[in-house]
């Protein structure tokens, strides 16, 4: 076996770990994976003695302290976090609300920096939690950027639970909506990851066009007014373009993704409505657009 077919295969225990699923024995890790008794008990060792996973008294295992500290030393290094930080705090400066940096990575979103102004803040997703591709404000920022054929298939694969939300009936829909946030700079969404939470995101780019981050501010609907909302669009859309400045010159970039069509990057602008703010919240639409 190939030493990079040996790291996959190790790597995939990892990916076993869940919120859902935070324990795994070593039976277990067979059935899922496919693997032999040896393969999985080799494996395991290689984790243990790197302090990537610990053993339980069930005779089961976690992730391990080597996990922290590696959370420890992203945090001292990621340029993303170090540029980003300052937004932030400008953004609860200016709202009474919680600002969030979310990274995008692969097909998941997550939260990587925050800060807040409220004494209970409202939001599900602290640091290190993944959040929902199907709904909110930072999803539809993210997507709306993303490669044409990339785009369509996630929407054709969350469609269901995008349908329950409202978003749409068909695929067609749903990019209708994509292509509103993209002209607007903007997302908006009114409770559908937290309830009673009016969310706002904006999308962080590399080079122009790849989205790799987002930044975004949850508020309690109570404290939305049309005004404050405008203000928060801008503020949340300037932000989102100074730190893709600021990320560009320092040579930030990702890799795209190997299914991407890069030449359909460029989504064409159908239409003149901005489709997200109307259907999210008509009664301001005139005030947003």
């Amino acid at each position: 076996m190939s030493g990079s077919n040996s790291a996959t295969r190790i790597l995939a225990i990892l990916d076993l770990f869940s919120e859902d699923r935070l324990a795994w024995t070593p039976e277990e890790m067979m059935d899922a994976l496919g693997y032999s008794r040896p393969t999985v008990y080799r494996y395991i060792k290689s984790l243990r003695d790197a302090g990537l996973l610990s053993s339980l008294p069930t005779g089961g295992f976690t992730l391990g302290p080597r996990v922290v500290e590696m959370d420890f030393l992203m945090r001292k290094s990621d340029t993303l976090l170090q540029l980003g930080q300052s937004h932030l705090e400008a953004l609860v400066d200016a709202f009474p609300c919680y600002a969030l940096l979310t990274r995008w990575y692969g097909s998941k979103l997550l939260c990587v920096a925050s800060e807040c102004t409220v004494a209970d803040p409202l939001s599900s997703y602290p640091r290190g939690r993944p959040m929902p591709l199907s709904h909110g404000a930072i999803s539809r920022a993210i997507m709306a950027h993303l490669p044409r054929r990339q785009q369509t298939a996630m929407v054709e694969r969350l469609l269901p639970e995008m349908r329950r939300i409202g978003l749409g009936q068909s695929v067609e829909d749903v990019l209708g909506i994509l292509r509103g946030v993209r002209r607007s700079g903007v997302a908006v969404a009114h409770g559908e990851v937290t309830p009673g939470v009016v969310g706002v995101a904006a999308p962080v780019l590399s080079e122009g066009r790849n989205p790799v981050a987002s930044i975004s501010v949850t508020i309690a609907g109570h404290e939305v007014t049309p005004e404050r909302m405008v203000a928060m669009h801008e503020q949340v859309r300037d932000r989102a373009a100074a730190l893709s400045s600021a990320l560009d010159q320092y040579g930030f970039a990702v890799e795209e993704d190997e299914g991407a069509d890069l030449e359909d990057h460029d989504h064409p602008e159908e239409g003149t409505d901005n489709e997200e703010n109307r259907r999210i919240h008509p009664h301001l639409a005139d005030a947003l657009l």
